[in-house]
């Protein structure tokens, strides 16, 4: 695991949302994080809808496709403000 990532979702989200969402198991070509882009701008916590976990998918894929070391540092910061502010989607 590494600090800045995909989050891991549990097994039984991962086989369902695989057939949902194009391009899903892309995200596992990476280690996961602890903390991520999707986090960091607000997909956390529990997926209400598909849409939630594509937008979620969306950014992971965009952090893959364009990481770099400053990248890292900025989510870093980004989820330093989200702690700082609170969300209702955390638990």
């Amino acid at each position: 695991m590494s600090v800045v990532g995909p989050r891991p979702h549990m097994l039984k989200h991962t086989e369902e949302y695989a057939i949902l969402i194009e391009k899903f198991m892309g995200r596992h070509y990476v280690k996961p994080g602890i903390t991520g882009l999707a986090q960091c701008m607000g997909y956390r916590g529990e997926t209400q809808t598909v849409g939630d976990m594509e937008n979620r998918v969306r950014l992971d894929r965009y952090y893959i496709e364009n990481w770099t070391f400053w990248f890292d540092i900025k989510i870093i910061f980004l989820t330093i403000i989200s702690l700082i502010r609170g969300s209702d989607k955390a638990f």
